[in-house]
């Protein structure tokens, strides 16, 4: 037995978390009983209906996107915006695993395994996530420092990260800097860089754990190879 929640993120429907929330809203079934009890466990060959439809496994799908600007993180958008699901050519119900700003770029996982999702997401599991970010000035040694220790936004300090200077614009008063992070609180790259008194004016994600854009071009995309799947999977064993 499963816990039911588990299942319905298995099986290829949502998340963990989304499937947690449809249950808590009353809106999943079992056996024709009504479940709001998150920790409700069931079988192989229990009826599990969600907004009266049964539910159904289905194939994994595994995508690595390079997010363009101009494209929101999830599966769909009330102001009708284009998403990064909408990208991807499939009939498979996916969604994104995490999210990046509407106007930060780069590498983003979207698949329908709601168990990797929730291990990739959840923030004990500290997955290493590169950015790169252009800068307003000429960022100093004591400010990489700084960020690289942890700094204060929005009332907690950030966890440490690794810091690097890329490239100095003196011209246009403009840096270059490479940020290695494992949380993902809102904007919390844009916010770092705004705590030591630096604006961003472009943000790219170039790396997620071990998977990096390769020659992919914004609005590309390629699947996981089963190689990468099982590197995913094993990061957390």
């Amino acid at each position: 037995m499963e816990r039911l929640q588990k299942v319905i993120a298995n099986s290829g429907y949502c998340s963990r978390r989304c499937a947690e929330q449809l249950i808590s809203d009353g809106k999943v079934i079992v056996n024709g009983e009504v479940v709001s009890e998150l920790g409700f466990k069931v079988k192989d060959k229990d009826e599990i209906l969600i907004d009266g439809v049964n539910l159904k496994k289905e194939d994994k799908e595994y995508y690595l996107l390079y997010k363009p600007r101009g494209v929101v993180s999830t599966a769909k958008d009330e102001k009708n915006r284009k998403t990064v699901v909408d990208i991807i050519k499939t009939n498979k119900r996916i969604y994104p695993v995490g999210r990046l700003d509407y106007d930060t770029t780069g590498i983003i996982l979207i698949t329908n395994d709601g168990e990797l999702t929730n291990l990739l997401t959840h923030p004990k599991n500290k997955i290493d996530k590169t950015y790169i970010a252009k800068l307003k000035g000429i960022i100093d040694v004591k400010s990489i420092k700084e960020l690289s220790n942890g700094v204060v936004i929005d009332g907690y300090k950030t966890a440490k990260s690794r810091v690097k200077l890329r490239k100095v614009d003196k011209k246009n008063n403009t840096s270059i800097v490479e940020i290695t992070i494992h949380e993902g609180k809102n904007h919390q790259v844009k916010k770092m860089f705004e705590a030591v008194g630096h604006e961003v004016l472009k943000l790219k994600r170039e790396s997620f754990a071990f998977l990096y854009l390769g020659d992919l071009k914004p609005g590309e995309y390629r699947k996981l190879k089963i190689k990468e799947v099982k590197q995913l999977y094993g990061l957390f064993k």
